[in-house]
């Protein structure tokens, strides 16, 4: 899949997104404001940093797919990390204002249940934001975006608070009004949980994790397959975004000319790329056999770039 075609389903998934979150934001904080609804104001304003989410999404996406220049020999890949931790930090703001507002309402004393026409934005809100997930989340891992991924997670948090808003909604409809800010709480808890994991993933990924070690093993099958690379002595790789660059240390005859050693980390590298999804670029250096050290070798010091 190329860099624009993964560009343009992404920003597909997001407009999708965004136009669905302005309607269902209207219509929660319209209705909860009529209906004398904490719970579905609370909700409203889930809704509404899905939104925020949505369009940053967008943006990262945008700068995720720009090329390599002076200033980012390696792309900008890390992009859509750094929109996720923002995303991330979004659920966090999001969690403690419907908390708080959660709280200030359970200490007033003249708790009044809601009306009864709050259900109907909730219930529409549950069936909406899980299929939006579902949609967003299988679009996010088709093209690898860790971007798109947390976003999808933002909007089944809301999924998940309308459900907590429903049962609070429908619970102070039935003559327990002190429902529906508790559900206002629950919302903010479960808000905070998706949070720090969406942020915990982010971290990760900008700490250049490894990709899998089902990947790894693929990238020496790959390498051993090629006649006249008797070794592989290190493999190392990171992610950067959705796309992986690797590190070599390959063994070969020691007898072989300089160009012959190029060639076959050559024949590697291509191979590599082209089985491998998503590797942007393999680096590869060429070691005789019998002749080579790996635990006094200063790997950073001594590979070199194969093409």
């Amino acid at each position: 899949m190329s860099n624009n075609e993964r560009l343009s389903i992404g920003k597909r998934a997001s407009w999708v997104a965004i136009i669905g979150n302005i309607a269902l934001t209207s219509v929660k904080a319209f209705i909860g404001f009529i209906a004398g609804s904490t719970a579905m104001i609370a909700d409203a304003f889930h809704s509404a940093s899905d939104l925020v989410g949505n369009v940053i999404v967008l943006h990262g996406l945008k700068i995720s797919n720009q090329p390599p220049d002076e200033e980012h020999h390696y792309g900008h890949g890390k992009a859509e990390s750094i929109v996720a931790k923002i995303i991330a930090i979004l659920l966090f703001i999001t969690a403690f204002g419907i908390g708080l507002s959660a709280i200030k309402t359970i200490r007033n004393p003249n708790l009044e249940a809601p009306s009864s026409i709050a259900i109907w934005p909730a219930l529409i809100s549950i069936v909406f934001k899980e299929w939006m997930y579902r949609y967003t989340v299988r679009v996010g891992k088709k093209i690898d975006s860790p971007a798109l991924i947390a976003d999808a997670w933002h909007q089944r948090t809301d999924a998940f608070s309308s459900v907590a808003a429903l049962i609070g909604i429908t619970g102070a409809v039935l003559g327990y009004p002190i429902l529906d800010p508790l559900a206002g709480i629950v919302v903010a808890g479960m808000i905070g949980k998706a949070g720090f994991s969406v942020y915990w993933d982010a971290v990760n990924q900008l700490m250049d994790s490894a990709p899998s070690k089902e990947v790894i093993e693929d990238i020496r099958k790959l390498t051993m397959e090629i006649h006249g690379i008797h070794d592989i002595q290190d493999i190392r790789a990171r992610k950067l975004g959705n796309q992986i660059f690797v590190d070599m240390k390959i063994c070969v005859d020691q007898y072989i000319s300089v160009a012959e050693g190029h060639n076959l980390a050559g024949k590697a590298k291509h191979s590599i790329l082209s089985n491998i999804e998503n590797t942007k670029d393999v680096f590869i250096h060429v070691n005789p056999c019998g002749a080579y050290d790996n635990t006094n070798a200063d790997f950073n010091n001594t590979k070199t770039k194969e093409d």
